[in-house]
C-alpha cells in the first residue's frame, strides 16, 4: 500500500538563502509484532494515535520543509518480525532500499528486544560486507506502560551505545513530539551519513589521482 501525505509547512528557526535541493529519505520501519510500529509511523504522519493495524507492508510519501529545505520521507512500514528463529530476518531488497531503520521494541515485551538486538546484528554485518554504514536509531515503545515495564531503560541505552545506534524511549499513544523527534534525527543522521560519504570518495578520487601522477614519473 502507498499512501501520499503532504503536511502543511511549519516556519523554521533559520532562513536559506537561495534554492535548496529537496532531500529524500528512505526509512525502514522494522520491529516484532505488537511493538506500536505502524501506531509510531500513523502518528507521525497525521498526529493521531490508532491503536490496531494489520499486518501489511506499507510505504507512504511524506513531505515536508525543515530549516528551509523541502524533506520527502520514504517511509517502509514493513509486517511484522515474529518472535523465533527467524525474528531478525531482512530481506536484501530492504538493505538495499534503506538510508537508515528505525527498529522498534516494546518496553513490556523482552522478546521483542532480543528481535531489535538480532536485527541491528543482521544490518550492521550485511552492512559491512558492503563497505558502507546506516544509522540506526532503537525506539523502545509504550513508556505510558510503565507498571508492565520488564525491559529497562539501561538495557535499551547499552544495545545502542554498544552497537552505535540512537536511542529513544517513547509513548506513540501519548505524544506526538516524540515519535516527531525520532524521525528528525534519523534524518539527521542519514544527511551526515551520506557527507561523510560523500567526502571520503572525493578523498580516494584525490589520493587515485596523486597515484596516478607520481607512478607516471617514477616511470619516466
Amino acid at each position: 500500500m502507498v499512501v501520499q501525505v503532504n503536511q502543511r509547512t511549519r516556519n523554521s528557526s533559520k532562513t536559506m538563502e537561495g534554492h535548496q535541493q529537496r532531500v529524500e529519505a528512505n526509512i525502514l520501519l522494522l520491529g516484532a509484532e505488537n511493538v506500536g510500529k505502524s501506531a509510531l509511523t500513523v502518528r507521525f504522519l497525521t498526529r493521531r494515535f490508532i491503536g490496531e493495524y494489520g499486518d501489511i507492508d506499507s510505504i507512504y510519501n511524506h513531505s515536508d520543509k525543515i530549516d528551509g529545505r523541502d524533506i520527502c520521507f520514504n517511509i517502509w512500514d514493513s509486517s511484522n518480525s515474529q518472535n523465533g528463529d527467524d525474528a531478525g530476518h531482512i530481506t536484501e531488497r530492504q538493505l538495499q532500499w534503506a538510508d537508515g531503520f528505525i527498529l522498534v521494541y516494546s518496553i513490556c515485551d523482552p522478546a521483542s528486544f532480543n528481535v531489535v538486538r538480532q536485527q541491528v546484528q543482521h544490518i550492521r554485518q550485511a552492512k559491512n560486507k558492503l563497505s558502507g554504514t546506516v544509522p540506526i536509531i532503537i525506539v523502545g515503545n509504550k513508556r505510558d506502560l510503565q507498571h508492565r515495564r520488564t525491559v529497562s531503560s539501561e538495557e535499551g541505552r547499552l544495545l545502542a551505545f554498544s552497537a552505535d545506534c540512537g536511542f529513544f524511549e517513547i509513548s506513540a499513544a501519548e505524544t506526538y513530539h516524540g515519535v516527531l523527534l525520532v524521525f528528525h534525527e534519523l534524518l539527521e543522521l542519514i544527511r551526515e551519513a551520506r557527507a561523510l560519504k560523500k567526502g571520503t570518495a572525493g578523498f580516494r578520487g584525490i589520493v587515485r589521482s596523486m597515484s596516478a601522477v607520481f607512478g607516471r614519473k617514477r616511470t619516466e
